[in-house]
């Protein structure tokens, strides 16, 4: 059986540092046998992947490219506060913010970008319940945000 970071590594991805908050929170809490993260943002290196409008600024594709680096950053922010991935048991819930223009209505086509990440990574256990919702703007002008509830044990 190989590990979630190994299956990241076969898509040449790898789970990053934790992404600095930008604000008076932590990236991640754990309560009894889940872990609930703060709203995770496209961030690469300390810098945004991209910013502005999905259905603008921002395309599709590049959205879905930041909802998985938000995803990327969401199981960092898991992994600093249990140690080791493979005591995630499933993902629960993700909720994936979109910021995006009034017309745009692709939300859960961003989101996906993030939930295929979470089923690469935890193969069944990374089946979950989601919700894609479009905002109007979102912090640092960040496309996309993405938060995550996982149950380990």
């Amino acid at each position: 059986m190989t590990t979630p970071e190994e299956r990241l590594a076969a898509l040449d991805l790898a789970v990053p540092e934790v992404a600095a908050p930008v604000a008076s929170y932590v990236p991640a809490v754990r309560s009894g046998d889940h872990v609930f993260t703060s709203g995770q943002l496209p961030m690469q290196y300390g810098e945004l992947l991209l910013t502005g409008k999905v259905g603008a600024q921002v395309g599709l594709e590049e959205a879905q490219r930041c909802a998985q680096q938000c995803a990327l950053n969401a199981i960092a922010a898991v992994k600093s506060v249990i140690g080791d991935l493979t005591q995630v048991r499933r993902v629960v819930k993700v909720v994936v913010f979109v910021a995006s223009t009034p017309d745009f209505t692709g939300q859960p086509q961003v989101a996906n970008g993030a939930s295929e990440l979470f089923g690469q990574a935890f193969g069944d256990a990374g089946v979950h319940a989601r919700s894609a919702v479009g905002v109007s703007v979102l912090p640092l002008d960040a496309p996309v945000e993405v938060e995550l509830v996982v149950e380990v044990g």
